[in-house]
């Protein structure tokens, strides 16, 4: 459905997207998360059109991007990290004033009520003005009117940064109802556990795509086991293991996350080194690492290159 070839954008200076080639399929949910800075909204902004490349180009459903800027959003829906809702329009209102900047007949969008209240469940706010809806509830209906024109692929830019965690469930739900019915979905994401939701991701850094694949596939790449430690000192504990010791480690919250290629030899060390610190250890034993650990263990290997 979406190929990219040698896409590249700069501002002055700043390569913020850097030769990048890929391609999406019809029908997936295509992930791509990554730093800020890292070049993600540009990369969205050059594929619905909004940007032009430096160099390289893209194609959609087969219609070059550049040659038919026009053309290609008619299948096409990009919804930005800060929607552009009316919020002294209703949520009703707000869906007919993009259903008409679309071409659709206000017959044709009465039509597609049903279906968009059906999956957003906004119906009982429909005579609610935007501004007065809930942070969740305004991302819901910034997808519904990205919507209303049915178009076949749809391009969403941290669509759920700074939702509450019920919210964000009910988005990704009604992203996996899309899916069932042959939307392509390419979505930029802060949180690492929705990445995880996703049928493919893109680790995204300085402009690249360092890694694409499944998640599952990205964390078993690195093929090295984590040791996951729970402390009773973390801030000590991290100053013992990373400058005293010499690992890598990721620390959250009170545990130590270990990446090592062997894990007995790497828990007897890091035993004995807390030990001699007065760190207490309330708990040592091997994880799977998430994608998050996975995550943070490629980055920091890309920046000791």
């Amino acid at each position: 459905m979406i190929t990219a070839t040698d896409l590249t954008r700069t501002f002055g200076d700043i390569t913020a997207v850097d030769s990048l080639s890929f391609t999406v399929n019809r029908g997936e949910i295509f992930g791509i998360v990554g730093p800020d800075g890292s070049g993600k909204s540009t990369l969205l902004r050059m594929l619905s059109s909004i940007l032009v490349p430096d160099g390289g180009t893209i194609t959609i459903n087969g219609i070059n991007v550049k040659e038919n800027p026009f053309k290609i959003k008619e299948s096409l829906a990009y919804m930005p990290q800060r929607f552009g809702l009316y919020e002294d329009l209703t949520v009703e209102e707000n869906i007919f004033f993009f259903g008409r900047l679309f071409l659709l007949s206000r017959r044709e969008i009465r039509k597609k009520l049903d279906s968009l209240y059906g999956f957003s469940r906004l119906g009982p706010y429909k005579d609610r003005l935007a501004g007065k809806l809930s942070g969740g509830m305004k991302q819901k209906l910034g997808l519904v009117c990205s919507l209303v024109h049915t178009p076949e692929v749809l391009l969403l830019d941290e669509p759920t940064n700074g939702v509450d965690p019920v919210s964000r469930r009910e988005f990704w739900d009604i992203l996996y109802e899309l899916l069932g019915q042959g939307v392509t979905i390419m979505v930029t994401t802060a949180y690492l556990d929705e990445a995880e939701r996703s049928n493919r991701v893109a680790l995204m850094y300085r402009g690249k795509f360092i890694r694409l694949g499944k998640p599952k596939s990205i964390r078993e790449e690195l093929r090295q086991r984590m040791l996951h430690i729970i402390v009773d000192d973390p801030h000590r504990a991290e100053t013992a293991l990373k400058v005293d010791g010499g690992m890598k480690i990721v620390r959250t919250g009170n545990s130590i996350r270990i990446f090592t290629g062997t894990l007995e030899k790497t828990k007897k060390q890091a035993e004995q080194l807390l030990k001699r610190k007065g760190v207490g250890i309330l708990k040592a034993e091997e994880v799977m690492p998430r994608l998050e650990d996975s995550f943070i263990e490629i980055i920091t290997r890309e920046e000791d290159r």
